[in-house]
């Protein structure tokens, strides 16, 4: 494997530059080649046949432009696709995400935190396991919110939209009136709702994401395997200062996008996203997709769990943390089986909710 080779990074959509912002920032020499796999976004409604699939489909064709690693910048993907991957690739890195259960579990002072992810991440068994092993011994309440909206509204450009904020209000209440005081964003979309977040609730929610977590991880795997690039040359030439890069906006142009979808589409959103302009090219995946491929999930209802309970608030800031063992490589347990919880993925959004809320009681017991 070449050292000099970019890093792949797949998502279903734009979410995934929120963890390119980070792998960039902490992998400054790399090169990166991002996918989003727009033709069949969201992920999050999809049968866990579907995203295995689209997620096997993403990593070929990113193996087969040469990538050296491979981040799976996507928590639905990575909930159903992750050990099928690296069963598939065993030579090649691959490193995922989890939902951040355990800092926010380990930091909550109220001692109710909520989960806020998609459908098909709220029911695989990973966000439960994660629940069991740094939630309940800690006597931790785990409030889960979803909606099949917000990953939309996120791709539209809709992020800081009246309807976004009205729609996080709707979700987020319930939580804030419990008392959670972390805030897992389960989603690589749901950074981008940050700010719309703050707007509608203050302080009342740490937010915790997964994305720096992640590129440390990425940094790691690299080094240990001989794969990290070469450091940059520093220039004898005087350079004029600049300006530090704000918000996703970085200096460096070594990163190619590509999309499934319409190109044009996506560079209007990701420049919105990135504050730089980017060049969008379309790519050819071949997602061998049958019939499969046109089921969904019920989609059309937004849930929220809620409890009998008020605690008192935390003051917040915006972190991420080193917190998931489970994002390194050779990730245990993640089988891929994601119905082995017993959840029906055809079942309505709310008796779903309704059933993952009592398995989290019994968890939590």
């Amino acid at each position: 494997m070449n050292d000099a080779a970019p890093i792949g990074v797949f998502d279903s959509g734009v979410g995934g530059l929120s963890v390119l912002a980070e792998l960039r920032r902490a992998l400054p020499d790399e090169r990166f080649c991002y996918l989003a796999d727009t033709a069949h976004l969201p992920y999050g409604t999809r049968s866990d046949d579907d995203i295995r699939r689209l997620t096997e489909a993403a990593a070929r064709w990113l193996h087969g432009r040469g990538c050296k690693a491979l981040v799976v910048a996507c928590n639905t993907a990575s909930a159903y696709g992750l050990q099928h991957l690296r069963g598939t690739f065993p030579e090649w890195p691959v490193v995922g995400l989890v939902p951040a259960v355990k800092p926010a579990a380990l930091n909550t002072r109220s001692g109710v935190i909520g989960v806020m992810a998609t459908p098909a991440t709220l029911r695989g068994s990973k966000l439960q396991q994660s629940v069991a092993e740094w939630a309940a011994p800690r006597g931790v309440q785990v409030m889960l919110t979803t909606s099949p909206k917000l990953v939309p509204l996120v791709e539209r450009g809709e992020a800081d939209s009246p309807d976004a904020r009205a729609l996080l209000r709707q979700l987020l209440r319930p939580l804030a009136e419990a008392g959670a005081d972390q805030l897992v964003l389960g989603c690589t979309h749901y950074p981008f709702l940050s700010g719309s977040i703050r707007r509608e609730f203050k302080d009342q929610f740490t937010l915790v994401d997964s994305g720096g977590a992640v590129a440390r991880q990425t940094a790691r795997v690299l080094a240990e395997r001989g794969l990290l690039a070469p450091a940059a040359e520093p220039s004898s030439t005087p350079q004029p200062s600049s300006p530090q890069p704000t918000s996703l906006q970085l200096a460096s142009p070594q990163v190619e996008y590509y999309v499934t979808g319409d190109p044009q589409a996506a560079q209007q959103i990701m420049l919105q996203l990135l504050g730089e302009t980017v060049t969008v090219r379309a790519a050819r995946v071949n997602a061998s997709l049958g019939q499969s491929s046109a089921q969904r999930l019920p989609g059309g209802t937004d849930c929220t769990m809620t409890k009998d309970s008020t605690q008192e608030t935390a003051t917040s800031g915006y972190v991420d943390t080193d917190q998931q063992a489970e994002i390194t490589e050779g990730m245990q347990g993640a089988t891929g089986d994601a119905d082995a919880n017993g959840l029906d993925p055809k079942a309505d959004p709310q008796e779903k909710l309704a059933e993952l809320e009592k398995n989290m009681q019994d968890i939590q017991q």
